[in-house]
């Protein structure tokens, strides 16, 4: 039973070096990634058979985070613009790896696709349509699309964040200020 759990948390340990290497060079080789978990490639490809199982078991890591974030966040409670800033900030810890699992086309193509992305896709539309019933957001864009911005705004940030392009500190803020500014629904008639 403890040589299970010691496994476990290697795994864990490996996945989050994986993670931190990946974020920042996401072309990092397996030698790599193996290096910067301070285990031999051996003892990598025991745990993971290839890049591509690698890249799964990360985006499982994602999806979690993803979906822990969302409860934290509580999106179903307040109005809509906050609930938006809070799930933004529970997201923005995990942002560098989600910006990394973005990159990766496979995730998303053809009927392997993590179900998780579905659901987390169904809650943040949700919330999107939750605003646009209060007034809250524009009815032109759909729930669909302001979910894929949210995403991208989410990726473009972690991504000027590492490159020291922009201050941390200003993720969130950044952030949210871009989407609902042009998510917002406005009070004049020149709105199509």
């Amino acid at each position: 039973m403890v040589y299970t759990r010691l496994m476990a948390v290697d795994r864990d340990h490996v996945l989050r070096s994986a993670a931190a290497l990946l974020t920042r060079k996401s072309t990092a080789t397996m030698d790599e990634v193996a290096k910067a978990a301070g285990i031999s490639r051996a003892t990598l490809h025991r745990q993971f058979a290839g890049r591509d199982a690698l890249v799964r078991a990360l985006e499982a890591l994602g999806i979690a985070e993803c979906e822990a974030a969302l409860e934290a966040a509580r999106p179903e409670e307040g109005p809509a613009a906050d609930a938006v800033r809070r799930l933004v900030a529970e997201v923005e810890p995990h942002a560098p790896l989600l910006a990394f699992l973005y990159t990766e086309n496979q995730l998303f193509e053809g009927e392997e696709q993590n179900e998780g992305w579905t659901r987390i896709d169904e809650r943040i539309a949700d919330l999107f349509r939750r605003g646009q019933a209060s007034g809250e957001f524009r009815i032109d864009l759909t729930p669909a699309w302001l979910t894929e911005a949210l995403y991208g705004l989410l990726a473009s940030a972690a991504w000027a964040v590492a490159e020291g392009r922009v201050a941390p500190k200003d993720f969130t803020h950044m952030t949210v200020e871009l989407l609902l500014g042009g998510a917002r629904r406005r009070n004049d008639t020149s709105q199509r």
